[in-house]
């Protein structure tokens, strides 16, 4: 990359992936992107995340020959050439006209993981066909509470070729989110991010009316079905009848609730908190995340998300216990900088930072890494 300053070739936007959101600004309206950038209340919890990665310090080690490295892993049967996932964000059509649709060819182009929202813009159907045949996807649940619906949705996922279903639990109903109550903006009740479930035919059979014909009334229907509905430890089964892969819960940060997740016979858990955006004053998800990677041992697979923006930070995460990191406000900031285009030089930055860094730091495999490699509470 350095070479490319050999003919004046410049980066379409900054490589500093920690600056992205302050120019995405630039590229979005204002409720758009206080959505995207926005946190629950104080914005503790997403301030929390950052700080707790200055907190941990990869500690290099000497003439151990990194060269040859290899970032590729396993995750729940999923191959992939780093352990990196594209997180599921959500309404990716209020960042750019072309939304997931964009983000799943990006995704295509770099080879890494992207996990789709239920609250995408594009169907399942159309962001599969984006994505290509044979590319790794997995298929990012908000649980509704109409059985037959959930059914039809996790019966289309599959068939559209995703491998992995993650639950996302800690977003049951939204939280105090400031930024969005101060402009009045909530792109789901405009009909925008229900692009899945308006297009549901288990959902479609319970109006009287299309949502194309009828917005108001698909989108009242679908609002107490996707909110204000918690779930409780006794339901996973129905999750399990009803899909045959790889099960991941989403949202854990405490260590009792990891040991459950594993007796309930699930398959992973991403410990997260939602990148701030749900509780306010909550645990920084890498902080939480020792615990629980010690409180499930081999059990099942433990990914994490919630502050990443670095190779470092990425390796920081690994070194603690995960096995792979999901990555999503990064991404989303670089839709907003280019769609397609942007996506793809954000994930390759962060490919590229990372394999340097692993290097750089005297290791050759995500592998290598334990919390020898870090010096913490600095």
């Amino acid at each position: 990359m350095y070479l490319n300053g050999l003919d004046g070739t410049l980066p379409p936007f900054t490589t500093d992936l920690t600056l992205l959101g302050a120019s995405a600004r630039e590229h979005m309206d204002p409720g758009a992107f206080g959505y995207l950038a926005g946190a629950a209340g104080s914005g503790a919890t997403h301030r929390a995340n950052r700080e707790a990665f200055e907190r941990h310090r990869l500690v290099p080690r000497m003439l151990r020959g990194p060269s040859g490295r290899d970032l590729s892993t396993t995750v729940l049967g999923t191959r992939m050439p780093a352990p990196v996932l594209l997180a599921p964000v959500g309404v990716q059509s209020i960042i750019h006209p072309d939304g997931e649709l964009a983000t799943a060819r990006a995704a295509a182009a770099t080879g890494l993981p992207m996990v789709l929202s239920t609250a995408s813009s594009h169907t399942i159907e159309q962001v599969a066909e984006a994505h290509g045949e044979d590319n790794p996807r997995w298929f990012q649940l908000y649980w509704p509470n109409d059985d037959d619906v959930c059914v039809s949705i996790l019966d289309r996922a599959r068939k559209a070729g995703f491998t992995t279903l993650v639950v996302t639990l800690d977003t049951w109903t939204l939280a105090w989110r400031p930024q969005d109550l101060d402009q009045s903006y909530l792109p789901f009740i405009r009909g925008v991010g229900t692009a899945i479930p308006f297009s549901d035919p288990a959902f479609r059979a319970g109006l009287e009316k299309p949502p194309e014909e009828e917005l108001i009334a698909a989108v009242l229907r679908w609002v107490p079905m996707f909110t204000g509905t918690d779930r409780s430890w006794d339901q996973l089964p129905f999750l399990r009848e009803h899909w045959d892969g790889p099960i991941v819960l989403k949202g854990v940060l405490h260590p009792d609730d990891a040991r459950r997740a594993a007796d309930a016979g699930m398959d992973g858990i991403v410990v997260s908190n939602h990148g701030g955006r749900q509780v306010d004053g909550a645990i920084a998800s890498l902080d939480a995340l020792p615990s629980v990677v010690e409180a499930v041992g081999d059990r099942l697979d433990v990914l994490f998300d919630s502050g990443v923006r670095t190779g470092a930070d990425v390796l920081k995460a690994l070194a603690l216990g995960a096995r792979a990191v999901l990555v999503g406000r990064p991404y989303a900031y670089g839709l907003a900088h280019g769609g397609e285009e942007g996506v793809i030089h954000v994930l390759r930055s962060l490919l590229a930072d990372l394999d340097l860094t692993l290097g750089l730091s005297g290791h050759r495999t995500p592998a290598d890494l334990s919390p020898d490699s870090l010096q913490s509470g600095v």
